[in-house]
């Protein structure tokens, strides 16, 4: 027997989710790379995006006060988070990942390469050019000046990322392996 079809709305609110996330990786990549410089690391940018998408466990990370106005968490975010993550073996990650990638080079916004082991990341002239239009409207503006203040504090090899997070945010690490962060 075949399933039911999705309804409209449903297919919908993925596909605007699938979008917004395919934004905010395209910021992040952007913030933290030159004009032709790959970002290297899926394991560095499901770090830096769990940072992103949760300003309070960056904002633990930072000495007091050091997060700062425009991107210091906003009271909503403090009570409820971006969207979901997973605690896997490695710290947060989100299985949306790969299809968030291929998406971005299926739009020809992205490269992507594995070299030496690593994955590399690298956006194209329309990549760069959307990201850039995109940090100009709100809310977007805001995504990009928390971006840039996480490569400013956070442009780490995803290892030491890793053992940061570890480190100074034990309740994270200490979730069971696939529950919701």
């Amino acid at each position: 027997m075949m399933a039911a079809p999705l309804p409209a709305a449903a297919v919908l609110a993925i596909r605007q989710e699938s979008l917004y996330h395919e934004a905010r990786v395209l910021i992040l990549v952007c913030q933290f790379t030159q004009p032709g410089e790959p970002f290297r690391g899926l394991t560095k940018l499901a770090k830096i995006d769990f940072l992103l998408r949760y300003p309070v466990m960056a904002e633990r990370l930072l000495p007091a006060g050091a997060a700062g106005p425009g991107v210091a968490p906003t009271d909503d975010e403090r009570q409820a988070v971006e969207s979901r993550m997973i605690r896997y073996k490695y710290g947060p990650w989100d299985d949306r990942y790969y299809p968030i990638l291929g998406a971005l080079v299926g739009k020809r916004l992205a490269t992507f390469a594995r070299v030496g082991g690593s994955t590399e990341i690298t956006l194209t002239d329309a990549g760069r050019d959307l990201s850039s239009a995109l940090e100009a409207t709100s809310p977007w503006a805001v995504v990009a000046e928390r971006a840039r203040f996480l490569h400013a504090h956070f442009d780490l090899p995803g290892r030491d990322l890793k053992n940061l997070i570890y480190e100074q945010l034990p309740d994270v690490v200490a979730l069971p392996l696939r529950s919701e962060i």
